[in-house]
């Protein structure tokens, strides 16, 4: 019997550790059921189209619509990216649409807005087709989709049922309504930087404290109350 050198005896005990390593990871993990609804329907920060649907009944616009337009241009300068895009309806009787498209691009070049036309067809010439302004800007969405019912709440999903967990659609209209209410997007990122201060009210402040007296602000309602108004 032929006896091994150390060198093959060492090479031969190292293998099992050189296979470990190459192995892949065998820990497996399985999905886990989100029961925060923030998790289940988070609000992102994302691109969208803001519009405003001019329906021109002329060749020109009326005063409603041109303080509709000089409202949106304010809102563009304030959170718009890219030019405004004008879309014209073609399709029967848009003559006057066409040419109320003319009027808004000279008011937004007068503005020093960049504005990019288009088109777009009419599919039913009984309604009422409108010039259609639009720009992007952020926005805040949710994520996932609402209405969204993956398991039954009733009896034919007994496991689910059993474990006691918040189903899906819970907290997705109210996330909804936080991302569609909010003002700025940002302010979901973090918070705005401090304003300036008052410096009458510190100033007033400061001087109570001095004096020992209490620097809050005491209320006082006057008048009829609400159960009066009206006997």
């Amino acid at each position: 019997m032929t006896s091994l050198s150390f060198r093959t005896v060492l090479a031969i005990s190292a293998l099992p550790a050189l296979l470990a390593a190459c192995a892949p990871d065998r820990v497996v993990t399985g999905s886990v059921y989100p029961n925060d609804y923030r998790e289940r329907h988070p609000i992102v920060i994302t691109h969208a189209p803001e519009h405003l649907d001019l329906f021109v009944s002329g060749r020109s616009l009326n005063r409603r619509q041109r303080e509709d337009l000089a409202g949106f241009v304010t809102e563009y300068r304030s959170k718009g990216q890219g030019p405004i895009t004008i879309a014209v309806p073609q399709g029967p009787n848009t003559v006057g649409a066409a040419q109320a498209a003319a009027t808004i691009r000279s008011l937004l070049a007068d503005a020093r807005v960049p504005v990019v036309s288009t088109a777009y067809p009419v599919i039913d010439p009984t309604l009422a087709a409108p010039v259609r302004l639009s720009f992007r800007a952020l926005a805040a969405k949710v994520a996932s989709y609402c209405g969204l019912w993956p398991q039954d709440l009733g009896v034919s999903d007994p496991v689910f049922n059993n474990n006691n967990q918040p189903y899906h659609n819970l907290g997705c209209a109210m996330q909804s309504n936080i991302a569609a209410q909010v003002a700025d997007p940002a302010d979901l990122v973090g918070g705005r930087a401090e304003g300036r201060p008052d410096t009458i009210r510190r100033v007033g402040n400061l001087e109570k404290l001095r004096k020992g007296q209490d620097p809050s602000t005491v209320y006082r309602e006057t008048g009829a109350s609400i159960g009066e108004v009206g006997n």
